[in-house]
């Protein structure tokens, strides 16, 4: 039975972002772990509006908050401590990650 661990990595910084995703690479190629990816995803770009005032009658706006969001995706086949040692790292606050185990059994048991 094997464990698959997905990694999705999203932050505002790209180079934040691309540090820690290059971090998990070499980590990886090190401890000589299967790793998928990464996969980049299009960058998503967020406009947020900004009230003068936080009255429902007054209509001002300041110019709209604009962001753009960068998504990494990988995939750690096997290796339990490495993705365990990974998932459980501090990361700066500018990047969010998450963590998905699956537990992927043999072909050919019945259970």
């Amino acid at each position: 039975m094997t464990f698959v661990t997905s990694l999705t990595l999203q932050s505002g910084d790209r180079a934040a972002l691309d540090s820690i995703v290059d971090d998990i690479k070499s980590s990886a190629e090190r401890k000589g772990a299967a790793l998928k990816g990464p996969h980049s995803h299009p960058p998503e770009k967020f406009s947020v509006p900004q009230h003068c005032r936080l009255h429902a009658d007054d209509d001002r706006h300041f110019s709209s908050w604009e962001y753009t969001v960068f998504t990494r995706e990988l995939e750690i086949h096997g290796h339990d401590s490495l993705a365990r040692n990974i998932a459980s790292q501090n990361f700066p606050d500018s990047v969010h990650i998450e963590a998905e185990v699956e537990q992927i059994h043999g072909a050919g048991r019945g259970n």
